[in-house]
């Protein structure tokens, strides 16, 4: 693996900034929750919060997630410290 430790940073704050974007997702889903009175449907809007916050984990169909952060941090770490 040639990248240098400026390219995995650049990476991993390219990640992290992913991660805070769908992150508001999950404050979305929260929040309609939070709205829900006793005739909506509590059950399905769980359903959903559960379902974004692992699309939020591993990025879903097509992105890397909270997962792709993970993997880039690991990476950084490995490299700044000599070892990868």
């Amino acid at each position: 693996m040639a990248d240098s430790v400026e390219d995995l940073r650049e990476k991993l704050d390219d990640e992290f900034r992913d991660f805070r974007d769908d992150l508001g997702k999950i404050r979305e889903a929260v929040d309609a929750l939070d709205k829900a009175g006793p005739e909506d449907d509590v059950f399905g809007l769980l359903e959903q919060l559960e379902e974004v916050v692992k699309d939020v984990r591993t990025g879903g169909l097509v992105g890397g997630g909270a997962k792709g952060h993970r993997k880039a941090l690991e990476r950084y770490r490995e490299r700044r410290a000599g070892t990868g």
